[in-house]
Parts: structure tokens; sequence; C-alpha cells
């Protein structure tokens, strides 16, 4: 939202030496960029950044083909500073600033628009990213499957900047917290890789009976066996209650279904959503239940409870499972169902002539390698120990994705402030 004072354009929040500094400028996008420069030849071999490319602003890999393989989309040739904004489904942000000297030439797709600033290329990177910029992009866009802005429209939307001095600081600033986010997110992915790793040594690849790694107190323990699911739990796999989900109420039960659950298998609270039902208390999950995602593109996804989530209704797309805590651990089964191990499991078995999917028999029959235990006996040191040892690591994460969490949305609330907008000044 801009701020008016004095008859003057200006942000809500101004670093000290441009308080004076008068008003922002109102322009058109094409007044301050080149909007699709006209290019050279394209050169005989190039990175090719398509649509999929991109994702939050990193380009995630990097193809190298030859101009007579090109698709004929491939026609921005980049220069260092240069934007491409995504013009189809541009409410993704998914644009990138180019910034690379590693002697490759890099040609993006027609489904950006090149952006060649005419003041700091930084600082129009951080303002097409403004609600206000992409609210106003959406209001053009035309479609509605891929809603997309052709580049002329794109070229006459209004925005607003200071002089060039006042773009860099606010350039530089943004930038900082860009970079610091960046750091963290390396930090995080470098989290999930040990992970990862230490999940390959803690359990026993397919086809052998002991894991490479194993904490010195089980070295004499024996062999490890592979038994059924089913065998593991209380009872057979149950599945939810069918019905349509309503808006959140405090009135109505809270509903978990497949789109709530992250990849990582947490809870998206921000989405919640009720179930207009009178639920019973086995339409609840308890602690230690581990719900399966069992049709569609989503099959095999899993989520155990957690007490700080609240009461959950689980919806008719998941299976729940109850592991029987004499036979096995709920932390180390859930660490395990996201092992290669078990997705390759899920990739055989979830085969259907149209839409994958795993029924609850299937699921029981899921083979699970458990280390030695003893029968009626409620401990599982073994298990327990590698569950603990892997809730450390979720722990660390959890931490770490929530610190990046806040990062981004002191950075989102900073832009607010730092970038005025234009319609209540025409008001």
């Amino acid at each position: 939202m801009q701020q008016k004072i004095d008859g003057l354009l200006v942000p809500k929040l101004r670093f000290p030496e441009f308080l004076d500094a008068g008003e922002w400028e109102e322009k058109k996008l094409l007044e301050v960029c080149d909007v699709n420069p006209s290019n050279e030849e394209l050169p005989e071999f190039f990175i090719y950044i398509d649509l999929e490319s991109v994702v939050a602003g990193k380009l995630m890999y990097k193809k190298k083909i030859c101009k007579k393989d090109a698709p004929s989309r491939a026609q921005r040739l980049l220069k260092n500073g240069d934007v491409i904004y995504q013009v189809v489904r541009p409410y993704q942000r998914n644009n990138f600033l180019f910034n690379f000297d590693d002697r490759n030439n890099y040609v993006a797709s027609t489904g950006y628009a090149q952006l060649r600033s005419f003041g700091v290329s930084e600082f129009l990177y951080q303002l097409i990213h403004t609600d206000t910029f992409v609210n106003k992009v959406i209001a053009k866009c035309t479609g509605s499957n891929y809603p997309a802005i052709n580049s002329s429209d794109l070229a006459e939307i209004n925005v607003v900047i200071p002089l060039y001095s006042e773009q860099q600081k606010i350039a530089d600033c943004l930038s900082s917290i860009s970079d610091r986010i960046t750091l963290e997110s390396q930090k995080l992915d470098t989290l999930k890789a040990h992970k990862k790793g230490l999940m390959q040594q803690l359990f026993p690849a397919e086809g052998e009976t002991l894991p490479k790694l194993r904490f010195p107190e089980f070295q004499d323990s024996g062999e490890w066996e592979k038994k059924q699911l089913g065998e593991l739990l209380l009872n057979h796999p149950d599945y939810g209650v069918n019905a349509a989900a309503v808006t959140y109420s405090e009135d109505l039960p809270a509903y978990i279904r497949i789109t709530d659950i992250s990849d990582e298998g947490y809870y998206l609270c921000d989405k919640k959503v009720s179930v207009d039902i009178e639920a019973k208390n086995e339409n609840y999950l308890s602690e230690g239940d581990i719900v399966l995602a069992r049709t569609g593109a989503s099959v095999g996804k899993s989520y155990k409870y957690r007490k700080e989530d609240g009461k959950l209704v689980f919806a008719g797309f998941l299976i729940r499972i109850k592991p029987d805590p004499k036979k096995l651990d709920s932390t180390f089964l859930f660490n395990f169902i996201s092992t290669k191990q078990y997705w390759n499991w899920v990739s055989v078995n979830s085969a259907r002539s149209g839409q994958p999917g795993i029924n609850g028999n299937e699921y029981a029959a899921l083979p699970v390698p458990v280390p030695p235990f003893e029968k009626d006996v409620a401990d599982l040191p073994e298990q327990q120990k590698i569950a603990d040892c892997l809730a450390s690591l979720d722990e660390l994460i959890a931490a770490q994705t929530q610190a990046i969490a806040t990062l981004k949305t002191h950075k989102k609330g900073l832009m607010q402030q730092l970038f005025p907008s234009v319609e209540e000044v025409k008001g």
C-alpha cells in the first residue's frame, strides 16, 4: 500500500539520507527497462532456460543444447544484469536475475519477458516481486488454466521508482536478506542430505540383513528380518472419512487431506479446513498413528500424527496404520517410509491401468526391515535408538525451516514498506 505525504508518493520506510529526496516517479515499465531487447544471432551452443528451469529465483539446472536442436521458443539471448520475468502463470514468481560469468551463453524461452534495466538491475528484480506489481500483472492476464500476459501489456504497466542512488540502497538491503536466505537454505539442504545419507546406513539395503552402520550396543544383536507391515500393527489399515472439506471453523472438526501434507510429512496448518460431520472418536488420529496416501500422484506420501497439530479427522483418500508399540516404533516406521527402498516398493505396487493407487491390503503387505525384538515386551531398544537419532535431526531441520520462513516473512514485510504504490495517489 502506498503512502502519500504532503502530495508526495513515497514509501512508508525510507533510509535517512533519502528522507528529503522527494517523491518517487511514476513511469511505465518500458520507461524503466528495455522489454525484450533486440538480440544478436543465437550462438551455436548455449544453455537453454525454459519455464521449468527457474524456481523461486534459482536456476535449478543447466542443460547445454545446440542451436539447430533448440525449440523455436529459445530466443532471449541474455546478458549479465538481465531479468527474465515469467509471463505464463506469473503468480508463481519464478523469475530470475541473470548474472553468470562462466563463459557459457544463456538463452531464455519466450515464456519469459526479458527486462534490461536502465537503472539498478537488482532493484528492478525486487520491484517485479512486489504484491502491487504482481497483482497488476495478474489483472491483465488472459486464459484460465495457464493465465499469461503478453510482453506488450507487461511493458505498459505503471511502476514507481526513485533516483539511482536510492534504488541501489534498496537493492543492497534486500539483496543482503536474500543472500542470508540462500545461505540458510544451503544449511537446510545440507541437513537434509546428511539425514538421507544416515538413513541409507541405518536401514539395511535391499536384499541385506544388516545395516552398514549400527550403534555399538547392538553390534552383537543378530540380523534384521523383514516382516509384513500388517504383522506389526494393532489392527488392519483403515480408511478415513469421505466428505467434502469446508471453510475452517472451530465449531467443526479439523480435516487433514493429502493436500494438507507437505513432502516432508508435516501438516500444513496454514491451509487448515474443516469437515461438516459428527465425528466419532475413531475418526480422529491419535498418538503414533501414521496416514498414507492411497491414490493419485501423491500415493505413498505419509504423515505421522503430532499432538501439537491438534485434533484431526483424516480423509477418505488416506489410510491409517497403528503400529503395535510392542513390535514397531512409530517414528522408526515413519523414517523407513521415506527411504528409497520404500519408494521403490510404492512405484511397483501402485501401478494401475488408470490412476496409481495402493489399498489397505497392499499396504499391509509392505515388507518392513526390523531389528530383533523380544516378543510381547514393550521395549524396542534398537528401533528407538534409531528413531531418537533421526528425530533429533528432524528437530534441527524443522528449526532451520522455521528460521528461513521467518527471514522470508521479514523480507516480504520490508518490501511492502520500501516500495510505494500508485493507486491511492490517483484516487
